[in-house]
């Protein structure tokens, strides 16, 4: 493959995390703040929020694991090592990252209705589906690519025992 194309991914996943680290760094603290401020006027919805911005800042760390997994996986393909156990493991890791990821925002599903319900904002439930139901099509497709990757490598080996 040639490494232009791979380039040009490996700029698409820059441009995927760094909005997602600007959310983590300018938007979720300003959030966290004015239900500090909600917290101090005797609201017991600052609670909620809090749970569902730690559950924000903790499905970062399996985001950014995954990042780096798809961007080894890129170096792995600018090698010619496309057809190796390295890159059945990185998708193996990017499943289980983005698996995770959509069963942290299962959990926070219910924090995220009462504050639907609070608010009278019914597709606010709708968003809640999308971060879990986006990981979810992630993590098949990382396992459909897993799986084809690794018969393709079972019946290399077979093909190199044969000649």
């Amino acid at each position: 493959m040639k490494q232009g194309s791979t380039i040009f991914l490996k700029i698409a996943l820059i441009l995927m995390g760094i909005p997602v680290l600007a959310l983590c760094l300018f938007l979720l603290p300003q959030i966290a703040n004015e239900a500090n401020e909600q917290a101090t006027r005797g609201s017991d919805l600052a609670y909620v929020v809090y749970g569902i911005l730690m559950i924000m800042y903790v499905s970062t760390i399996p985001f950014y694991m995954a990042f780096y997994q798809a961007f080894k996986l890129l170096t792995y393909i600018d090698k010619n090592k496309a057809f190796s156990k390295l890159s059945v493991r990185a998708l193996k890791n990017i499943k289980k990252c983005a698996i995770t990821i959509s069963g942290l925002y299962v959990v926070a599903l219910p924090l995220i209705a009462i504050i639907a319900e609070w608010d009278d904002a019914p597709g606010l439930i709708l968003v809640g589906m999308v971060l879990i139901g986006a990981p979810m099509v992630i993590a098949v497709f990382a396992a459909v690519l897993q799986r084809l990757l690794q018969e393709a490598i079972d019946i290399k080996s077979e093909n190199d025992l044969i000649v």
